[in-house]
């Protein structure tokens, strides 16, 4: 890799429709976990009397279930998009101030008196028929 090229612009444009996709993303887990709840409690309860809440059938239990084992998948996706998007933010702007402090050292280089050495080389293409 001979060296990096980043847009700025570019990056804060994907981060943006990033964010709205993790954002309809949020909204969609929330209603799954209405959803499923709601299956959970309305699906082949055990019919008969009781006291308090319906009891749970096999099919909400299973539901459950499978709520209670992708919770820990469906939290580390959402930290993952959170911890990625943080470190973009991070790295353009670190590529950012790499190029404003390059800048700003060839600046101040190129400001500087010309040292000895300049001199001689801008003497000898002089004497050879090049100038600057």
């Amino acid at each position: 890799m001979t060296g990096w090229d980043i847009s700025p612009s570019g990056v804060e444009s994907i981060l943006s429709l990033v964010g709205l996709a993790a954002d309809d993303l949020s909204k969609d887990v929330k209603a799954y976990g209405t959803s499923v709840q709601d299956a959970a409690e309305s699906a082949g309860t055990i019919s008969g009397p009781y006291c308090g809440g319906p009891p749970v059938g096999p099919v909400g239990a299973a539901v459950a279930n499978f709520v209670s084992d992708t919770e820990s998948s469906i939290r580390f996706m959402a930290a993952r998009i959170k911890k990625t998007m943080d470190g973009t933010v991070k790295a353009t702007g670190a590529y950012i101030d790499g190029d404003l402090a390059m800048a700003a050292r060839a600046q101040r280089d190129a400001a500087k008196a010309p040292t000895p050495a300049q001199l001689r080389a801008v003497g000898e293409r002089a004497k050879h028929g090049g100038g600057e």
